[in-house]
């Protein structure tokens, strides 16, 4: 039954071809029993007519019902009346009203069907029938043709309803499709702000603390040993951070998923500072205000502009350079400035958003900044040394 079925979908025109000879067999009895078909010369083309409306219906179905239309006006001149083949005119409307995108088309249909059976009745009137009685069996003659033309409005809306779903379908894949993978691109970018942040930061400390180690080692060796603690302090910080950042792209309970660590806040600042006091820089470090809880993306981001902010004045700095920090709370949001008294970065270094060649150091901070709806302000500052001012607000954006 499954290959039957499967069979006539393949092959639409075939079955209607099929039902049109089946149709016009039933038609050309009546010539054969000898009943009043009308003249002959003008039945024959009337049955073959509609069976080329029923062959072809799905294929043209806006000409077989024109086709249609006129074989019937051809049967009220000619005095054809009725037959089995007029079915035809049932299944073309159904046809149209199915299939047809055009409501002018949909529409004659509709009417075409509701005066078939009227223009019948007055042609061919039921002899020894009352008035009344006439009117009732136009009637029950022209119900075939509203439900045709109704069943097949309903299919096309049904259809259209269902083609509409799976639009809809298709194009919220398509959305959820493009959202993942800008939610991937946020989040790689988010991992390599903090990459850079942890071993920009970490591996700085570590190179001048080795530098400064093998400069003593000899003449102090004490001092190069603090160094070397120093080195392996840091270091050990680096891994511990780099391992959170890889447990969170891995995935599963094992044992391989990762060990997650608390991200960096605001208390841990005063940590940094002392840590980079260590390797040699000298920073001075303020809290203004009055101290209390922030959003956890504004505790990361204001440590991490610290972290970013040092590293830069270490790495460009130059010589005997010295640095302070400060954290203001104001009401509605913390400050924080970062200023040093070297000789500063290049121009070209921030004058396009921090983008150096060799890192992207104030273009991360910017990217952080924004995030939480901050604001950030960088720059070398009168008198010599680089600036780095921003404004966190209490609620991230």
């Amino acid at each position: 039954m499954q290959r039957l079925y499967d069979f006539i979908r393949r092959h639409p025109t075939g079955v209607d071809c099929f039902w049109a000879v089946f149709v016009m067999g039933l038609a050309a009895l009546r010539f054969v029993g000898d009943m009043d078909s009308g003249p002959l010369w003008a039945a024959v083309p009337v049955v073959v007519g509609l069976g080329a409306v029923i062959a072809l219906r799905r294929r043209m179905p806006e000409k077989m019902l024109v086709l249609a239309g006129v074989i019937g006006l051809a049967q009220l001149v000619f005095d054809v009346p009725p037959g089995a083949a007029n079915f035809a005119m049932l299944v073309i409307i159904y046809t149209v009203a199915v299939q047809s995108t055009s409501r002018w088309a949909s529409r004659a249909a509709l009417v075409g069907g509701l005066a078939a059976a009227t223009c019948a009745q007055i042609r061919w009137p039921t002899p020894d029938q009352s008035a009344l009685r006439q009117i009732f069996i136009t009637i029950i003659l022209t119900v075939p043709f509203a439900l045709a033309w109704s069943l097949g409005d309903s299919v096309r809306t049904r259809r259209a309803y269902f083609a509409q779903l799976e639009e809809r379908a298709r194009r919220l894949e398509k959305e959820r499709e493009a959202q993942s993978k800008v939610a991937v691109a946020a989040e790689r970018a988010r991992i390599a702000r903090e990459l850079h942040d942890v071993v920009a930061h970490n591996v700085s400390v570590m190179v001048v603390q080795a530098d400064g180690a093998a400069y003593v080692l000899d003449a102090a060796p004490d001092q190069a040993k603090q160094a070397l603690e120093t080195i392996s302090s840091t270091g050990r910080q680096a891994l511990a951070e780099m391992r959170r950042l890889l447990g969170v792209l891995r995935t599963g309970d094992g044992p391989e998923s990762g060990e997650y660590v608390p991200q960096p806040d605001v208390q841990q600042i005063e940590d940094l500072v002392e840590q980079v006091r260590t390797s040699g820089l000298t920073v001075d470090f303020k809290i203004e205000g009055t101290p209390r809880p922030l959003p956890s993306g504004v505790e990361l981001t204001a440590y991490r502009i610290v972290q970013e902010a040092l590293t830069n004045t270490r790495k460009h700095g130059g010589p005997d350079v010295g640095a302070s920090v400060r954290l203001v709370y104001f009401d509605d949001g913390l400050g924080l400035l970062v200023e040093d008294d070297g000789r500063g970065a290049a121009h070209e270094l921030y004058e396009d958003g921090g983008a150096d060649g060799q890192g992207h150091g104030l273009i991360g901070m910017r990217e952080r900044v924004g995030m939480v709806g901050g604001t950030l302000d960088a720059g070398p500052r009168p008198g010599g040394g680089f600036r780095i001012s921003v404004l966190l607000p209490l609620k991230t954006a």
